[in-house]
């Protein structure tokens, strides 16, 4: 038996595509960037591992 719902399920909901962006376009290169989020500053630090670190 099949339930029929007046409202979409999660599955049927569509999903928009999210931004990507590259860590090391955002770096220019580089291996820190600044990232503003409001009033506030973050850097964003790409490690020798290959890892990323966003502080504040």
């Amino acid at each position: 038996m099949t339930i029929q719902r007046p409202w979409p399920t999660p599955a049927q909901t569509p999903v928009p595509p999210r931004p990507t962006y590259s860590a090391r376009d955002l770096t220019n290169g580089g291996e820190q960037a600044q990232i503003v989020l409001d009033d506030q500053v973050y850097t964003l630090r790409i490690t020798r591992a290959g890892k990323l670190i966003l502080t504040k």
